[in-house]
Order: C-alpha cells, then structure tokens, then sequence
C-alpha cells in the first residue's frame, strides 16, 4: 500500500485465538482523528495474544504506534504477547521501542512533606546560610587586615565610581521618599494632636521618629533595593561570565578587587544619604505642620532646635555604617554565590534584597532593646 494512503485498520482471529491485527496506509500524528475511528471501529474480546501484520503499513510514527498499542492493552492483552510479522525493520523496531515505554510510569510524584518536617528543613537552611555569610565575613576581615598592612592595595578609583553610583545617584530618591515620609507622619500625628490642642507636639515627634528610626530605616530599605541588588547582579554576572576567574588567574583577590571597594563605598555613603533623610524628613514635617496645623516655619526650628537631643541624630547616624556593613556583605556574598547561569543571577538578587531587608529591622530591634537598656 501507498504510503500516503488513508489509514485502515483490519483484524482477523486465528485458530489459536490470537487477533491479528493489519494497519494500512499512513500511520502519522497528521491522521490522528482518522486513526481514532480506525481503532475504535473494532473491538475483538477473548484475545491472548496480537500479531501485528505490517505487510500494508506505508509509515508510522510514535504517536500512531502508541495509539495502536494502547488499543492492544486496552482489550487484555499484555505487552509480552504482542508479535510481529511482515513488518518492516524500522517500523518494528519503533513499535519495539514504544512497547518497552507503554507502561512507563512518569516521574514519580514528590512526597508530601508535612509542616514540622517544612520547617525544620527551614530551619537546617537559614542555619546554612547564617554559617556561609559567617565564613564569607572572616574572609572579608583577613582580607581587610591584609589591606590595613598594604594600603596602596586600595582600589581607590574603583570605591570612588561605586560611592557615586551607591550614594550621589540615591540622594534624589532618598530625598523624595523621606519627604513623603516626613509629611505623612507629621499628618497622622498632627490630626490627634489637633484634639487636646497639643500641636506643638508635632514637631517633637517629627524630629525624633526622622532622625533616631525612621530616616535610618527607611534610607537603608532604598540602599538594600537599589544598590544591594546591583551589587548581587554585577557580581553575578562578572561570574557567570568567568571575570572572577579571570581575577584570580591574575593572582589577585575577587575580594580585594570588587568587594572591598563597595563595601567601602556603603558604608562610607550610608551615613550621609541618612543625614539627607533626616533633614529631607523635617523638612516634609515642617511644610505639614505650616499648611495644616499653623506651626510658622520659624516657630517649627526654633522648637526643634529646642527639643531635639543630639543623642537622637547620632543615634540614628550611628546605626547606618551596621547596616550598609549587613547589606553590602550579603550583596557581594550572593553575588559570588551564584552558579553560572542567568537564573541564578535573578534568585541570588531577589534573596538579596530579602536578606537585607530582614536583617534591617532585625538589627534596628537589637538596636533598640540594646539602648533602651543602656538608658540612652
């Protein structure tokens, strides 16, 4: 028969019982409605074993040949008793090759994990990752004492470029936001203090929430987002690209040469984008407090400057080189973590700003009990 010939599908019983069945024409994925109705316009019972006579078979593909043998399991008849004759070499041993696959299963199916097993194998991760940024922070320090005995080892020019990507270019956004953050809060604050008359309170509560916690916190929030995750992916991708190797083929220190320079940068640049969120901040709670609560500007600074204790600014000054020093360590450690693959860049960036936001506000807690129990 013609190879381009419609399929058929005939079958006849031999006197040992065994069916016989003879497909025709073509036996392809494009004819697959017509080989439905071929395979289900018969239906032999009673049957122990198939032959399949391939002596009218024009072509065959995986797809018709497992439709075929599915009908053959379909109606009892195992795969072991299934035989050939008159069957082409290539066309038998496709079939052959689709028997042995029939009744594959498919991968298996993960079994289900319940929650104390979920969060002990939480647990046993957080506890892995807190021992490799561990290890990662000796190695930065060894390379920080190699750096105290050999200073012209500083790459200068390097953590000048990173201060102004890091710091110059988030002045604008950091000026913004807590601009925003400023008027927002000395809004909230200035409606319940309008009821017991107490709006001069306003200007109390603006200048120490900006400068102890909130300019802090939210300054190195932006700082994780932003430069953080340029950290990560920079880092990344230089590995992915096999600059990393190419550094230590050099002789030289992917340590030295890209993570001290940005951990210098952060935690130089840190303080001055909170004193810029502190002074951004009292100015928003300034024009709130002129616009709707009748505090003059003049009124504003001469009772902030009144009010406001120095231990608060250097307080909040003070947290910022912990956290740049928390945020550019796990930024450049994931960025050296990353497998040599786009994905992984993407992952490791992601778990960065995660991390460090985390690790913000667990520090900004610490921070908290620590210097409420010092009294300060």
């Amino acid at each position: 028969m013609s190879e381009f010939a419609p399929p058929s599908l005939g079958w006849s019983r031999e006197d040992d019982g065994s069916i016989v069945l003879s497909p025709g024409g073509t036996w392809r994925i494009s004819e697959s409605a017509a080989l439905r109705r071929e395979v289900a316009s018969i239906e032999p019972t009673g049957a122990h074993a198939v032959v399949i006579d391939g002596s009218a078979l024009g072509s065959l593909d995986t797809f018709a040949a497992f439709t075929l043998l599915a009908f053959v399991r379909r109606v009892g008849v195992a795969r072991d008793a299934v035989a050939f004759r008159k069957m082409q070499e290539r066309h038998r041993k496709l079939l052959a090759l689709v028997i042995a696959n029939l009744d594959a299963s498919g991968p298996p199916k993960p079994p289900r994990v319940g929650f104390v097993p979920r969060v002990g194998a939480a647990a046993i991760s957080v506890y892995r990752m807190l021992l490799a940024h561990s290890g990662f922070f000796g190695e930065v320090f060894v390379e920080l004492a190699r750096l105290a005995r050999h200073p012209g080892t500083f790459r200068f020019k390097e953590a000048v470029s990173q201060f102004e990507a890091t710091v110059v270019d988030a002045i604008p956004i950091v000026a913004l936001v807590t601009l925003m953050i400023g008027i927002v809060f000395a809004y909230l604050l200035g409606v319940q203090a309008q009821r017991y008359g107490a709006t001069i309170f306003v200007v109390d509560g603006v200048g120490m929430a900006m400068t102890r916690e909130l300019s802090p916190i939210i300054v190195a929030v932006i700082v994780a987002g932003r430069s953080g995750a340029a950290f990560t992916a920079q880092i990344g991708l230089m590995k992915v690209q096999e600059e990393t190797d190419a550094i230590r083929v050099l002789g030289l220190s992917p340590i030295q040469v890209l993570v001290v320079p940005r951990l210098a940068a952060i935690v130089l640049g840190l303080p001055l984008l909170v004193y810029v969120g502190d002074l951004a901040g009292i100015i928003g709670g300034a024009a709130i407090a002129a616009a709707q609560l009748g505090i003059p500007t003049s009124t504003f600074a001469t009772r902030l400057h009144s009010v406001l204790d120095p231990t608060n600014v250097i307080v909040g000054l003070g947290k910022a080189p912990v956290f740049a020093l928390f945020i550019g360590m796990i930024a450049c450690r994931m960025g050296l973590s990353v497998s040599r693959d786009a994905r992984s860049v993407g992952e490791h960036t992601t778990s960065t700003v995660v991390q460090s936001i985390v690790w913000v506000i667990l520090l900004d807690a610490a921070f908290a009990v620590v210097l409420q129990r010092l009294g300060i």
